[in-house]
């Protein structure tokens, strides 16, 4: 039974992980692409501050669910 609670805590961890990955590259690393590239450059401070402060949380969130990954994994047996 340790063999399959184990494959059972890392499948959890994975998707944990694959969450943050997507976290991340959606919320973060996508409108900074955006700027990079100039898109929404009509946009004025307070959509920017908007965007900018979005970004940060979902920084946050990914991180958060890279850390809940972990802290699962240290349930294996």
């Amino acid at each position: 039974m340790t063999v399959i609670h184990n494959e059972r805590t890392k499948l959890t961890a994975a998707a944990l992980d694959r969450a943050s990955t997507a976290c991340l590259t959606v919320g973060a690393l996508g409108p900074l692409v955006a700027v990079i590239y100039g898109l929404g450059v009509t946009a004025g401070l307070r959509d920017g501050i908007f965007v900018a402060v979005g970004s940060i949380l979902w920084l946050f969130v990914a991180g958060a669910l890279h850390i809940m990954a972990r802290h699962h994994l240290g349930r294996m047996r």
